[in-house]
């Protein structure tokens, strides 16, 4: 089969090809043309930005054999054969299939012998994050001191999950999304190369629908020049790429903007019988209010808008539609957008969305309803309250009988329990029996930890995002947090069950699972150790002493008739 893939025949083959990364390109041009070229890089970033293009551009413009070049020649051999894969000291790994330590180990074991054709050896080690820990403690050493002729280059779009210890050795680079102009400019140079004919308005939709990728854009422009006949048109780049056009988002936007419940459902059906994806349009709903949001702060900066031309009725409805209202439906949206991945019913879940927006107005700050069959039940609500304020201001306990009182009843010792994660008094009295080499083992098992955990339950895998352990003893662990919303709902029993019990089968012990904001830890930690070296005594009924409504209680009814208890999420 000799027809090649558009990304494939135009993948850079020298800096000046490499779009929208100039803030990278330069740098490393520099060096190489001063020799100051770096042993170890890591490459970061979306995918189709030019992690792997960057990494081969620089293995050949080492090996050049007009070296040192701010360019590669793309003429001699080596840069040839680099191009060819032809040449075996320039090697390229997935990490994603090659994740054990015996495959690092023979990249350890050969780094130590010279090029057998060029000057350097170059390993690209492509999603370098999907190395296990052991590969990665293999590659250690080897990245630190390599010898003189190996360069690693790095690459990954997921940073955040490689070892500091494997980053700190490295020069970092972030590659960033490109943008829909750098987009539109390559491809246009790609269609005229190509003799192809494609409309404008067809570029910019294959340019936003890439959201920042490059490779995914020629993607989408080969399958689009497939499926049409002379000339790539708007329409052909719709049906392929699944999006909605900037007419029915407009239409749709006008129906929430008249309450039309009838002409939202009507747009919505027409859209999922030509095969939309109901995330997607959502989506695209999504950045066409954000883009609106954009217009009315700012009209004259255009270039920022991503989704969505200035036409008139664009303009119409961002003049139309209030600040405050294009909030909240962005809220709705994402919401929905949200939850609609783990629903079995898209299209019913689709139109409850829309009806629930048309139904809903921004009024004095909150969202009111304006379903005139739900104003009632809104009354009678408001009724019930009253009446049992009455109630209660009247005697009535929460047993439900008249005229008790409290002397009436059996002392029992009253709880009283404390917000939040785990309480002060809790940490510091585990941070007491807390050991280094239970924190050591857990840290270096929690990436399999994490795995075990979204192969089974994705759900309470996202919660921990930015979650990472900072103290265990032998029956607790305690969990830093960056966020309150993540933290309560990883301690709720239905995730906390899955962390606890894929630590249990990751290293075997069966430990309980503490949570704890980070600010909230950084304190914490330094109280700690500041009273251990004054030698103070610290106890969770101390600590929860502080909190001002058990004072008051223990004003009220004595110090021995009350027990302090953490709050259970439930």
């Amino acid at each position: 089969m000799s027809y090649q893939a558009l990304y494939r025949v135009w993948r850079p083959q020298s800096f000046e090809d490499v779009v929208g990364q100039e803030h990278i390109t330069k740098t490393i041009q520099n060096a190489l043309m001063q020799d100051k070229l770096s042993h170890a890089y890591l490459f970061s970033g979306p995918r189709g930005t030019g992690k792997t293009s960057i990494a081969k551009i620089i293995a050949k413009a080492v090996n050049c054999e007009r070296a040192p070049v701010s360019e590669p020649c793309n003429e001699c051999d080596a840069c040839r054969g680099i191009t060819n894969g032809t040449i075996s000291d320039v090697l390229e790994i997935d990490a994603a299939s090659n994740t054990g330590v015996d495959d690092i180990r023979d990249i350890r074991d050969k780094v130590k012998f010279a090029p057998s054709s060029v000057t350097y050896k170059v390993y690209i080690i492509d999603e370098v994050h999907m190395l296990s820990t052991g590969a990665f403690n293999a590659l250690l050493k080897t990245l630190e001191e390599p010898p003189s002729h190996v360069i690693f280059i790095l690459a990954t779009t997921e940073p955040h999950k490689i070892p500091s210890t494997i980053v700190s050795r490295c020069q970092r680079f972030d590659l960033k999304r490109i943008s829909s102009q750098s987009i539109i400019g390559r491809m246009k140079k790609v269609v005229d190369a190509n003799g192809t004919e494609v409309e404008e308005e067809a570029l910019q939709l294959l340019a936003r629908a890439a959201e920042g990728g490059m490779r995914d854009a020629l993607s989408l422009l080969d399958q689009a020049i497939s499926y049409s006949d002379d000339k790539v048109r708007v329409e052909d780049v719709l049906s392929v790429t699944g999006s909605a056009s900037q007419k029915h988002l407009s239409d749709m936007a006008e129906a929430f903007l008249e309450k039309d419940v009838s002409k939202a459902l009507t747009i919505s059906s027409d859209l999922l019988q030509e095969g939309k994806d109901p995330v997607r349009f959502l989506g695209d709903l999504i950045y066409y209010y954000r883009d609106m949001l954009l217009y009315k702060a700012a009209p004259q900066l255009e270039e920022l808008l991503e989704r969505v031309s200035t036409d008139e009725s664009f303009e119409h409805l961002a003049s139309s539609t209030e600040t405050e209202s294009i909030y909240l439906i962005i809220s709705q949206l994402n919401q929905a957008q949200q939850e609609m991945k783990w629903t079995n019913h898209p299209k019913i879940f689709l139109e409850t969305t829309f009806i629930k927006i048309c139904y809903q107005k921004q009024a004095g700050g909150s969202v009111q309803t304006e379903n005139p069959s739900v104003e009632p039940l809104l009354q009678r609500i408001e009724q019930l309250e009253q009446e049992l304020t009455k109630m209660k201001q009247g005697g009535w306990t929460q047993s439900g009988s008249p005229g008790s009182s409290e002397q009436d009843a059996p002392k029992e010792k009253r709880v009283i329990r404390t917000q939040g994660g785990a309480s002060h008094g809790q940490v510091k009295e585990m941070l007491k029996k807390a050991k280094k080499p239970n924190l050591v083992q857990l840290k270096g098992m929690w990436g399999e930890i994490l795995d075990k955990i979204r192969s089974e339950k994705v759900s309470a895998y996202a919660l921990l995002s930015g979650a990472e352990p900072v103290a265990c003893s032998d029956q607790l662990f305690l969990l830093s947090f960056q966020h309150e919303i993540h933290r309560q709902m990883a301690s709720q029993d239905n995730n906390r069950s899955y962390v606890e019990g894929a630590v249990y089968s990751t290293i075997g012990k069966n430990l309980s699972m503490l949570s704890i904001l980070d600010p909230e830890w950084q304190k914490l930690k330094a109280d700690f150790i500041k009273e251990q070296q004054q030698g103070q005594p610290s106890s969770e009924e101390q600590e929860a002493k502080e909190d001002p409504l058990i004072t008051e209680a223990i004003k009220l009814v004595g110090d021995d008739l009350i027990e302090i208890k953490e709050e259970e999420n439930e």
